[in-house]
């Protein structure tokens, strides 16, 4: 049997097992309207997607403290600047 990759809302209700055993070999995706709005993917691939192992979550202060430095650098003085004159009216 063919795979389809792309179910109707409606073709996919009235053919749920169907749906079901192809998305346990690739994940299938569900329009409504002529949109795509869901994709069905098996639980392992899912898991595999999902999974957080060996991966540290890091705090943005962790990220921040290991960005590399800029060089150092002055900003050049600045002159005098008289002040605009600015209308409110």
């Amino acid at each position: 049997m063919k795979t389809k990759k792309s179910w109707p809302v409606q073709d996919a209700k009235a053919r749920f097992s169907e749906v079901l055993r192809a998305a346990a070999k690739e994940p299938q995706r569900i329009s409504y309207r002529g949109q795509d709005t869901a994709v069905l993917l098996s639980a392992a691939e899912f898991d595999r997607l999902t999974s957080k192992k060996g991966v540290k979550r890091r705090s943005l202060a962790d990220v921040l403290r290991d960005c590399p430095r800029a060089p150092e650098f002055e900003l050049p003085p600045r002159g005098f600047e008289p002040m605009r004159r600015v209308d409110f009216s």
